[in-house]
C-alpha cells in the first residue's frame, strides 16, 4: 500500500447529456435520464481512485463555510475519504455545470467561487507531506505552497494541469517546473503532439509525462525507460460518459507506477482503468478492481 496526498479541487457538479454542442435554443427540454448531480473535481476523483486501488490517501481541499465537511462522502459511494483535512474556508463550495454529446464533445460552465484568493493551512501541508510516497496536486492557486514543501521532503511530485492553454503557461510554470510526472489533456492544444511533449521535456526535464488525446489514447514519454510513443484506447465497457476519464487514467497510472516504477505497464492498466470508467455515468464512480485489471491485460496485451 502506497501513500499519497492528493491536494486540488472539490466540487459539486450537474452533468446534462445533450444531443449536440453547440445546443440549439429550446425553451424547455424534458428528458428522461439525462441530468446527474453528484459531487467531483480532479482531486476528489484522484483521491477515490488511488483509494479504491488500495492506497492510503489524505485528501487535502477547501469547501463553502456553511457546508459539513463529511458532504464529501457522497450516501452512495462505496469509497470513503478521511473528511479532517477538507477545510470549510471558502464563500461556497465551487461548482460546475457539465453539458456533453454522444460525440463526447463537452462544454463546462465553472464557478470556482473565491478558491484562487484563500489560502490552506499550511501546518497541515508541512505534517502530511511527511507521512506520504507521492504528492499529488492539481494546478490551483492554494497547491503552489505544496510544492516547495514536498520538494524539501524529498518526495515525488504529480501534477494534473488542468485546462491547459499556451496563454496560462506561465501561471502554470512553478507547477511543470516543479512536477516529476505531468499529466495533460489535448482538449486546447493546437500543434503536433510530439513536438508540444518534447518541448516540455527539454525545457523542464520531468520523469514521466502523459498527454491525455481522448478517443485516441494518449502520448508518452518516459525518462527512465527511454519511451516516447502513442498508445491506442483499448475497449472494456460501451461509452456512457466520458467525463471523469482523464482522472481515473492518471490516478490508475499513479497506483501502478509507484508500484512498480515502471511506466509502460502502469500506461497501459491505466488506460484498462479509464475505458471501464467511461461505462458509467458521473465522474467519481466506475472503478474497475486491480483483479479485473490483471484479467482484461492478460487478453488484450498477452504478448508483451
Amino acid at each position: 500500500m502506497s501513500k499519497f496526498l492528493v491536494a486540488g479541487f472539490f466540487q459539486h457538479e450537474t452533468i446534462v447529456k445533450v444531443d449536440s454542442i453547440p445546443i440549439a435554443y429550446a425553451n424547455v427540454t424534458s428528458r428522461s435520464n439525462t441530468i446527474y448531480t453528484n459531487v467531483g473535481g480532479d482531486a476528489y476523483n484522484e483521491s477515490l481512485a488511488l483509494k479504491w486501488l488500495g492506497n492510503s490517501v489524505d485528501f487535502l481541499t477547501m469547501i463553502g463555510k456553511y457546508e459539513v465537511s463529511d458532504s464529501i462522502n457522497w450516501h452512495d459511494n462505496e469509497i470513503k475519504l478521511y473528511v479532517d483535512y477538507v477545510l470549510p474556508r471558502l464563500e461556497a463550495t465551487p461548482t460546475a455545470v457539465i453539458f456533453c454529446d454522444e460525440d463526447g464533445r463537452q462544454q463546462i460552465f465553472e464557478d470556482t467561487k473565491n478558491i484562487r484568493d484563500v489560502e490552506y493551512d499550511m501546518d497541515i501541508f508541512r505534517e502530511r507531506v511527511e507521512r506520504a510516497d507521492m504528492v499529488v496536486v492539481s494546478n490551483c492557486n492554494f497547491c503552489r505552497p505544496l510544492l516547495e514543501l514536498a520538494k524539501k521532503a524529498g518526495r515525488k511530485i504529480a501534477v494534473n494541469i488542468h485546462d491547459y492553454r499556451d496563454e496560462r503557461l506561465l501561471d502554470n510554470h512553478d507547477f511543470v517546473e516543479a512536477a516529476d510526472i505531468i499529466y495533460l489533456s489535448d482538449d486546447h492544444l493546437e500543434g503536433d503532439h510530439y513536438e508540444f511533449v518534447k518541448g516540455i521535456v527539454d525545457r523542464y526535464q520531468p520523469e514521466v509525462v502523459i498527454l491525455g488525446e481522448g478517443r485516441k489514447g494518449v502520448l508518452l514519454y518516459s525518462r527512465n525507460e527511454d519511451i516516447f510513443a502513442n498508445y491506442k484506447t483499448v475497449k472494456t465497457n460501451e461509452i456512457v460518459n466520458t467525463i471523469g476519464a482523464g482522472n481515473a487514467l492518471f490516478s490508475s497510472f499513479l497506483h501502478y507506477y509507484n508500484k512498480t516504477g515502471k511506466a509502460v505497464p502502469a500506461i497501459k492498466n491505466a488506460l484498462l482503468f479509464a475505458s471501464y470508467k467511461i461505462g458509467f455515468m458521473g465522474t467519481s464512480n466506475g472503478f474497475m478492481t486491480e483483479e479485473q485489471i490483471e484479467q482484461w491485460g492478460s487478453l488484450i496485451w498477452r504478448e508483451s
